[in-house]
């Protein structure tokens, strides 16, 4: 999920804490969980510093270790050992402790759910799961939230009734969009005019709750990029993969594997220029305004030597300028 979304997040737990009677009858307890949780639902993307070390340190590890099981541990145990030593002590261990740990738990859990996903179960497997169910930015989670928040501000009811409902409606409202989204996986096939030569389809959220990005991929190697609004499928875009000699070797630059190893949906195309070759990788998941913004690109001399490289997420225009800073 987004920061914002997170944030609220945070805030409507310490709202819910308050069905803990330890929390509610001490507003130094509260105010530490208040603290613990907003914390709490933030911590797992303190790895957004790794932009400090470049754009393919970032892509390769973000929502990586961060939002591994070990990682849920260890922001706990920190977050509520700060606690600690802010209040001196004080604070009962197990329920600050309860508080900040599903704080925690619930950003992993939620960022399950949208296309980017995170490696939640390392060091088993450092396989990416995305769920593809909820959009990075989901209006109807926001708007609840704020509201349960607002409602709580103004004193117009008590949190103890306002957040069990609130969070009710929220596992109700993760629960029917999985079903959306399996039923939209399951008509695919059915409303598809070209179903042969197809090895998949995957069904991507928007932040329209009827609107899907759908993604084809097709049996000899090509993807094919459409929307689902109703049911109503528009085929919009078919992207094919070059196998050009300056595609393998663009496999061997520390940009590229970062990528690759980020995304399985990433499809090469080589443009050749009197000095050399452009290879541009897209993450065919990511179609806006019929440009694919989040790349891997590396451009190479006429011997397949590096001459500069950019990945990250950009516009056709903005990625030009910078790749041309980069190779001069």
């Amino acid at each position: 999920m987004d920061t914002g979304t997170h944030l609220v997040m945070g805030i409507g737990l310490a709202g819910l804490a308050c069905v803990d009677p330890v929390v509610a009858n001490n507003p130094s307890i509260f105010a530490a969980v208040l603290v613990g949780t907003i914390i709490g639902s933030q911590a797992p993307d303190f790895d957004t510093f790794l932009k400090l070390k470049g754009n393919a340190s970032y892509i390769r590890n973000h929502r990586g270790i961060s939002h591994s099981l070990p990682a849920i541990a260890i922001w706990t145990i920190l977050i509520t050992g700060l606690l600690q030593l802010v209040y001196r002590g004080s604070l009962p261990w197990l329920h600050v402790g309860s508080w900040v740990l599903l704080a925690v738990c619930l950003h992993v859990f939620t960022d399950l759910f949208n296309a980017y996903g995170t490696q939640a179960m390392r060091p088993f497997t450092e396989k990416w799961i995305s769920w593809n169910i909820i959009h990075i930015f989901d209006p109807v989670i926001f708007a609840t939230h704020v509201i349960a928040i607002l409602i709580w501000a103004f004193g117009l009811a008590s949190p103890i009734a306002i957040f069990p409902v609130l969070y009710l409606f929220t596992i109700i409202y993760y629960t029917w969009r999985t079903l959306a989204h399996r039923s939209t996986l399951r008509r695919l096939h059915s409303l598809d005019p070209e179903p042969d030569g197809t090895q998949g389809y995957i069904a991507i959220p928007t932040i329209s709750l009827s609107h899907w990005n759908i993604v084809k991929r097709a049996t000899d190697g090509s993807f094919v990029i459409g929307d689902l609004r109703g049911n109503k499928l528009r085929w919009l875009d078919n992207v094919r993969c070059s196998d050009h000699p300056a595609v393998a070797k663009s496999r061997n630059d520390n940009a590229i594997r970062s990528f690759l190893y980020f995304t399985k949906f990433a499809c090469a195309e080589v443009k050749e220029h009197p000095w050399g070759y452009e290879v541009r990788w897209s993450d065919v998941r990511y179609r806006h305004r019929k440009q694919f913004p989040f790349v891997a690109v590396l451009l190479m001399n006429k011997e397949y030597e590096t001459v500069g490289s950019y990945v990250g997420w950009l516009s056709d225009d903005r990625l030009t300028k910078r790749l041309r800073m980069n190779s001069y």
